[in-house]
């Protein structure tokens, strides 16, 4: 459960970034221009130089579906991100690990796991329930969100424009009461 005033928080944040970049309250923003201005690297596995060649194949063969994106403690951070995935679910992924940067979240303690040699982490429950709030409103705030119905766009449209994948977005929808809104107007 969230603290009382944090989603109030999350939507003002929303529309302060937007507004710090010359947006209006309803237009997308990327989750990549945004982590640049915060002076995030973003990359991928074959990017990190350091990283075994065989742990890197497993990432994005045997393993892509089981990891989307870490952020990496560094000076600046380093966000590593899995181009596997779609490119809407690929900036979801990123604007998470961004959210996590905009709340000055303590990072999960990341090991190797000697089986696998694959990079685990333990995590916190509450900080990645607040990145995924956050991370939320950031992609589809609420003003986008009813533009959204406003305009009568279809899902696909929406998840175009706004690059998002339609499971986002429909969380979104659901999670902030603008499908019960539009259902009550129809009625």
């Amino acid at each position: 459960m969230f603290k009382r005033g944090f989603k109030t928080w999350c939507e003002q944040t929303a529309e302060a970034a937007r507004r710090q970049r010359g947006l209006q309250p309803s237009e997308p923003l990327r989750a990549r221009a945004l982590a640049e201005s915060l002076k995030a690297t973003i990359v991928t596995p074959q990017d990190l130089p350091a990283l075994p060649t065989d742990v890197c194949r497993r990432l994005l063969s045997e393993h892509e579906d089981i990891w989307s994106a870490i952020t990496i403690s560094t000076k600046p951070p380093l966000i590593v991100y899995n181009p596997a995935h779609s490119e809407g679910r690929q900036n979801s992924d990123l604007m998470h690990e961004v959210a996590h940067l905009l709340m000055e979240h303590v990072p999960g303690t990341v090991y190797i796991d000697p089986k696998s040699r694959l990079a685990l982490r333990h995590f916190d429950a509450d900080q990645e329930e607040q990145a995924n709030w956050l991370s939320g409103c950031l992609l589809l705030p609420r003003a986008a969100l009813l533009r959204i119905r406003q305009l009568g766009w279809s899902n696909e449209l929406a998840c175009e424009q706004y690059l998002v994948s339609s499971k986002m977005l429909n969380y979104r929808l659901h999670t902030s009461g603008v499908n019960i809104q539009y259902a009550r107007r129809r009625a």
